[in-house]
């Protein structure tokens, strides 16, 4: 079964990280985009099983795009990673309110990032539908 990833950084190198940690997962499909807005965009191509986004960006943060989300029928469910360099509780606390599923602190390891992306989407094969 193909999943399909967008991950939203305003960093190019820190969207190659991300997918290419992502490509010790079997069978994901990753999308890039720089942005908030540019996120939405790709998301009205189709469904994504997992949305990785940054704070911080221009144009639409990730905040923003989180409570987006969660506010949007086709995508409430989706479970969302936030990987930020905002490591103060009170970030952490606002971004899990609005719906993200996780919080990591940058800089980031693959392995944190495969272990969450992991753990999410077992979690989804295991609620009921």
């Amino acid at each position: 079964m193909t999943i399909r990833v967008l991950v939203v950084d305003d960093s190019p190198h820190l969207r190659h990280s991300v997918v290419y940690a992502l490509e010790r997962l079997r069978d994901a499909q990753c999308t890039e985009a720089g942005d908030g807005a540019e996120a939405l965009k790709k998301l009205q191509d189709g469904p994504f099983d997992l949305v990785l986004t940054d704070i911080n960006m221009p144009v639409l943060d990730g905040l923003k795009l989180v409570s987006h989300l969660r506010h949007d029928p086709a995508h409430a469910k989706v479970p969302i990673i936030v990987i930020t360099t905002e490591s103060a509780a009170v970030d952490r606390e606002r971004a899990m309110r609005l719906g993200a599923s996780a919080y990591l602190v940058k800089p980031v390891q693959a392995h944190q990032v495969v272990a969450t992306v992991t753990r999410l989407l077992e979690r989804e094969e295991a609620s009921p539908k």
